[in-house]
């Protein structure tokens, strides 16, 4: 009985393909693993259970991804009444110390264009370096977000200054 050369080498390219395809498959699981937060059990779990769990895991993530979504476009609906600088939306301000690092969260209306510079020009007044600064426009809402460095003299009075004389500009 002769063999035919070509079945003995496509036998061993579709082994080839298969222990590839399963090589990849275990890659994949181990990255689904790496993502997924492990539960506290001491047994290990078989295949189908932890593929169940990380579809679950994931479930989860999304309805409350879906619930921060509905928080947020509650919270950027623009307000009906009006403030003193005429917004449609009361401006807001939180400043926050981590030790020498000061970040500086400017929620406005499209209407207040000079608050960003203010507070660009307060913290230059107070000493401190800004290091980063960014925004984010949803509708008629500005996030200003300033990332800056204060001297290590100046750390916890900066702060209370800085945080004093902002909402002083926003408030009146």
């Amino acid at each position: 009985m002769e063999q035919n050369p070509n079945s003995s080498s496509s036998k061993a390219d579709r082994k080839t393909i298969e222990k590839n395809r399963r090589n990849q498959m275990k890659t994949l699981l181990t990255q689904l693993n790496s993502l997924v937060p492990h539960q506290s059990n001491k047994e290990a779990l078989s295949l189908p259970d932890r593929i169940g769990e990380a579809i679950s895991y994931i479930k989860t993530k999304q309805i409350r991804l879906e619930e921060l979504k509905e928080k947020r476009d509650s919270l950027i609906e623009p307000k009906k009444s009006k403030n003193v600088m005429g917004s449609l939306r009361e401006p807001h301000v939180d400043v926050q110390e981590m030790g020498s690092a000061l970040q500086v969260v400017l929620i406005t209306g499209s209407d207040c264009r000079f608050m960003f510079r203010e507070a660009i020009r307060v913290l230059h007044e107070e000493g401190a370096q800004v290091v980063n600064a960014s925004f984010y426009v949803a509708g008629d809402t500005i996030f200003h977000t300033l990332h800056s460095k204060i001297d290590e003299s100046a750390q916890g009075h900066a702060a209370a200054r800085i945080t004093e004389r902002l909402k002083k500009y926003v408030y009146g």
